[in-house]
């Protein structure tokens, strides 16, 4: 056995988050997809049966009531709340990250102006004064993922706003007061760079702007702080490190200071103060139920919801402990394996720049990663030449982590 196999078995024993890997349904596979589609946790099945055959089956529309269906959103959100560093209050669960998206950022946009939507009439009027309409810039992450791009060129031609694509590096000089918000993502989904949330909302707040947040590719990976570090509105999907399931529901997070102004563009009947009222006009709910908008998906909701069980008892701070680890351990081990010049890490090395994937450069990586698979390491590939191993700390080993380097290593030499 190599020095780096009895190491990673070494580590392995002294992990203190081994226990949870019981609690997901597992195979022989190397899983290193989770920033895609996290694995199933083991309790999921016989909840979703049972929403299935008595909630639904049984009960049926007494179900909204009895077994707390219509609650799901807000209760479910307080769940996601602490993995981002959320108070209670501030997060509610429903739709899907582009949707979110949209209602965060042209949220923002309203906010930024002091426009605030009339309790009844539906009228916008000024916070106090009139509408800031000088305040006329979206700037969005250029390196997002492409829906964000265009969800936010839509948004700024709805609220007749000119969008500004910059790398966030770039952000700082850009700000100006005319800018309004500003949406980028904390970790860039190719190559796993973790942007400075602090130093960037910050910047953006020096200008009077709003600052917007996705959190896809960081909840449930590493600590986030969204209340510690002022951030207004995020977004995130579940799918990935939080493990709710294929296309399970997102989350929008409204800090507490703005619940009270926030105008959605999407206001539906479950945001609506008296949803059962049936008034033709709208009036808001309170907090952050103005985040709703139609009825919730109740089958995958209730599905996340026993999903996040796996969290119980569980550090966000050793979770990124762990999660760091296990990428310097990986890139030991490729650059152990790998022969020199044939993968290229597009990572950053540093902690402080580094979500919890890894992303190696490589040529023909498409033909590489099905290679992979079909040695039992699952990863993925990005166009044009990047193979991308994602890091769940609640299950992955370093023994995975190993073995992944050494298949990796015997592909390439094949």
């Amino acid at each position: 056995m190599s020095d780096l196999r009895q190491e990673a078995n070494s580590l392995d024993r002294e992990d203190e988050l081994r226990a949870k890997r019981k609690e997901f349904v597992l195979d022989d596979t190397v899983y290193l997809d989770g920033n895609s589609l996290g694995a199933l946790p083991a309790n999921v099945p016989g909840r979703v049966a049972d929403v299935i055959a008595r909630q639904w089956g049984e009960l049926r529309i007494r179900s909204w009531d009895e077994s707390g269906w219509w609650t799901a959103p807000e209760r479910i959100g307080d769940r996601v709340a602490p993995l981002i560093g959320a108070a209670p209050g501030q997060v509610v669960v429903g739709d899907s990250t582009s949707v979110n998206v949209f209602k965060a950022l042209v949220g923002a946009v309203r906010l930024a102006r002091g426009e605030v939507s009339g309790a009844a009439s539906g009228e916008v009027v000024g916070g106090g004064g009139h509408p800031d309409e000088g305040r006329d810039e979206i700037i969005v992450d250029a390196t997002t993922f492409p829906t964000d791009g265009y969800i936010a060129r839509s948004a700024a031609r709805l609220t007749g706003c000119r969008i500004t694509p910059l790398a966030p590096a770039e952000v700082p000089a850009a700000l100006s007061p005319r800018t309004a918000a500003v949406l980028l993502n904390h970790a860039d989904y190719r190559t796993g760079r973790l942007h400075d949330l602090p130093g960037l909302t910050a910047a953006v707040h020096a200008v009077g702007a709003l600052a917007v947040w996705d959190l896809c590719h960081t909840a449930g990976a590493l600590p986030v702080g969204v209340d510690a570090h002022g951030v207004d509105l995020a977004v995130g999907c579940t799918y990935k490190y939080l493990n709710g399931g294929p296309g399970s529901p997102a989350y929008l997070y409204v800090r507490e200071e703005h619940q009270a102004r926030f105008d959605s563009p999407l206001p539906g009947w479950t945001s609506h103060a008296e949803p059962f009222g049936m008034h033709p006009e709208f009036e808001a709910a309170r907090g952050a139920t103005r985040g709703r908008v139609g009825t919730p998906d109740i089958l995958s909701m209730l599905a996340l919801e026993a999903a996040l069980d796996v969290w119980d008892g569980v550090s966000v701070d050793a979770v990124r402990a762990k999660s760091l680890a296990l990428t310097d351990f990986f890139l030991r081990c490729v650059e152990a394996y790998v022969p020199e010049g044939r993968v290229e890490s597009l990572t950053p090395g540093a902690h402080a720049e580094r979500g919890s994937q890894v992303a190696l450069r490589c040529e023909g990586a498409g033909d590489v990663m099905k290679s992979l698979i079909e040695r039992g390491v699952v990863g993925d590939f990005r166009p044009p030449d990047v193979l991308r191993f994602g890091f769940t700390p609640l299950y992955v080993s370093f023994a995975d982590a190993e073995r992944a380097a050494r298949v990796l290593a015997e592909t390439l030499d094949a």
